[in-house]
């Protein structure tokens, strides 16, 4: 027999033991408890879709929250953001025009319930390259359908080249018959600032991020209870959390300490409330539930719903997760947002003094000089120009995170190399290549990954691996930038 069974073989446990092993006990009971806890609580905060740029595919972005109407008929509002730019056009009547094919199916994941349209749609504009335009066409549908749980399938099909983007979500219609406690999933919806000609009224988020350039923000949603034995309360708050928001330091700089919030990205374990209300549910019934809020200043935050039952316990709980970027986010538009990304062609005081402009006539002047002035010829500056916002706009919709996509360590090296040759995915991070050599040290670059996507992080975080050796390397580059080198060859 084993010593240390041997040891109280036929003897009383002594007391200091048998208080050391319950305590044990108890701690891994709370830990367990504690984790299954959150868990399901992040299981049910929502986020938005990613980007998910592919290019030469229609961009889609698309949101679906289930709803009860006054009369309880269940329903499924859709929301469908289709990017002007991503289509095919070809030329008709001195009209520039794509075709589209639009199709929406909802199947019920506890059921043989199967609801659904398709539609084709042609898109006609004036604008001579209509591939340019990154504004979005906003569809937004009702669907009748029967109370459960569905699975929604989105696609959208560009006739002229052929390409099917497809998206996919869930959502949940509680059944007004049930007595049990029901919290739908929350709609985050956002207003611009009113102009002459454009229809008021909100319109819902797709995506994680919000542009600055919004006036406010909506969050809607309904409880349902049909058999209210006790009154619910229902608890609504809004958290901002602490993340980085800086931009990428040069290549040739020491590497972050992992106790900075550049290593750590975003703080979920603090928060702090800017908001919170509590409404006591007295009648039975669906109730919908709005609160408005001014557009905060740029960071990451959560918007909570907790409804709770006698004795405090937590009857349902669901969140809406987003983040206040830049005012045309993903868009590069404003001065400001032209001038901020510069920072990786300039020296970091002399972009400090750019930035410091507050009129934007001003700052748009110092941005065109800053091109003419090193590349001298117009025609050669505004090619240049276009290409490296071009890589600014889609290091945003490749790689934004909790904060901008240029910012990232990622973005930077696909602004100002492109996009890499070869890419070699590892467990702990990511190699990068832009040469046939995978062991030259100048061309070869390695990203760890400082958190794995999960519930508890739903981002990916690449920190590149930085060297003094690559000092020349990133002179080298800019220099083929600020010259116009740029449009001959890559590196």
């Amino acid at each position: 027999m084993c010593e240390r069974f041997k040891r109280f073989k036929g003897q009383p446990m002594p007391k200091s033991v048998w208080l050391a092993r319950l305590q044990a006990i108890w701690l891994m009971t709370g830990l367990i408890f504690f984790t299954s806890c959150s868990s399901v609580q992040q299981s049910n905060v929502e986020r938005g879709t990613q980007y998910r740029f592919q290019e030469g595919y229609p961009e889609l972005r698309i949101s679906a929250i289930g709803l009860l109407d006054d009369s309880d008929q269940a329903y499924i509002n859709i929301t469908s953001e289709i990017v002007y730019g991503s289509l095919i056009y070809k030329e008709n009547d001195d009209v520039q025009m794509a075709i589209i094919r639009y199709e929406i199916r909802a199947n019920q994941v506890d059921g043989t319930e199967s609801f659904g349209f398709q539609n084709e749609l042609q898109i006609d504009t004036d604008l001579k390259i209509p591939f340019l335009n990154q504004d979005v066409m906003t569809l937004q549908n009702d669907l009748e359908v029967v109370p459960g749980e569905y699975s929604i399938s989105i696609s959208v099909t560009d006739l002229i080249s052929g390409k099917t983007t497809i998206r996919e979500t869930n959502t949940m219609i509680p059944d007004p018959e049930n007595p049990e406690v029901n919290l739908t999933s929350i709609r985050l919806a956002t207003n611009k600032p009113f102009q002459q000609g454009e229809p008021a009224g909100f319109t819902p988020v797709t995506t994680y991020a919000v542009a600055s350039s919004v006036d406010s923000l909506k969050f809607d949603f309904q409880v349902t209870n049909n058999n209210l034995a006790e009154p619910l309360r229902v608890v609504s708050k809004l958290l901002s959390y602490e993340a980085d928001s800086s931009s990428a330091n040069p290549l040739h700089f020491n590497n972050y300490s992992p106790s900075s919030i550049q290593y750590l990205g975003l703080e979920y374990r603090s928060a702090e409330v800017l908001y919170e209300t509590t409404r006591v549910l007295q009648d039975p019934g669906s109730v919908t539930m709005e609160f408005y809020f001014p557009i905060p200043e740029r960071g990451n935050y959560r918007f909570e719903v907790n409804v709770l039952g006698s004795g405090e316990e937590e009857e349902k709980y669901r969140a809406r997760d987003f983040a206040v970027k830049s005012r045309n986010y993903p868009n590069i538009q404003s001065a400001r947002e032209m001038a901020a990304p510069l920072i990786y062609l300039m020296d970091r005081k002399d972009h400090e003094r750019l930035m410091a402009a507050t009129d934007p006539v001003v700052l748009k002047s110092e941005v065109d000089r800053f091109w003419l002035s090193n590349i001298g010829e117009p025609n050669t500056a505004k090619a240049v120009l276009s290409l490296y916002y071009d890589r600014v706009e889609k290091a945003n919709k490749l790689f934004g995170n909790y904060k901008e996509g240029w910012k990232t360590d990622m973005g930077m090296m696909y602004v100002l190399f492109g996009p890499p040759w070869y890419i070699e995915r590892r467990l702990d991070g990511m190699w990068w290549s832009y040469s046939y050599d995978r062991n030259d040290p100048e061309y070869n670059f390695y990203f760890e990954r400082t958190k794995i996507n999960t519930v508890y992080f739903p981002f990916d975080n690449f920190m590149l691996r930085r060297d003094v050796g690559y000092f020349n390397r990133q002179y080298q580059q800019v220099q083929l930038w600020l010259t116009g080198g740029i449009l001959q060859r890559n590196l």
